[in-house]
């Protein structure tokens, strides 16, 4: 079924804009790496080289494995380098990627992120009602704010899901006669408002 030039216009910005987005935020928290590296070093040398440590510091170090991994989910999914058992997807059209981008994503990604929110949910509000903080004395009195990465990474995914799917119908939907599916490329400052 064809899309009307409003439809095809209001995906296209949607796909365009979502993608710019997350590919900010993705770089973004690529820098927790960086932390993560560093916070790893000075836990290591303040133990081994001068036989001294702190809970919290070694603490932070999970603080920043967890954020960079659960924010950088979707970034991950936007630049197409989940894992992906990858035996005959790579070899077909863009077409067939279209459709089992398009299935996957409404049949697989869509549920599994809303059933995360679901049912983390409780377990999130009731850190946040109880303040939750570590068990180890000396530890970092955030814990409820760590749990809340869990609904915001399932919110990220969510939007890129619909991105993808968008994405995907555009492709299904482009001119038939022409080869080549409706490009919205998210690191391209320039594309906005092009197809």
């Amino acid at each position: 079924m064809p899309l009307s030039t409003c439809t095809t216009a209001l995906l296209t910005t949607f796909v365009q804009r979502q993608n710019k987005i997350q590919n900010q935020f993705g770089q973004w928290v690529a820098w927790m790496s960086l932390a993560l590296v560093l916070i790893t070093a000075l836990v290591v040398i303040l133990r081994y080289g001068f036989n001294t440590g702190s809970i919290a510091l070694q603490e932070s170090v999970m603080y920043a494995h967890a954020t960079l991994f659960m924010l950088g989910i979707a970034y991950t999914y936007q630049k197409d380098q989940h894992v992906r058992v990858d035996v005959f997807y790579g070899q077909f059209s863009e077409q067939r990627k279209a459709w089992i981008n398009l299935i996957g994503t409404l049949l697989f990604t869509l549920p599994a992120m809303i059933f995360i929110i679901w049912a983390g949910w409780d377990y999130v509000a009731t850190s946040w009602k109880i303040q939750e903080s570590s068990a180890e004395a000396g530890g970092i009195a955030y814990l409820y704010i760590l749990k809340t990465l869990i609904p915001i990474m399932s919110a990220l995914v969510i939007l890129q899901a619909l991105s993808v799917a968008a994405q995907s119908w555009l492709t299904l939907n482009s001119d038939k006669a022409d080869s080549t599916p409706i490009s919205v490329s998210p690191t391209d400052e320039n594309s906005e408002g092009k197809l």
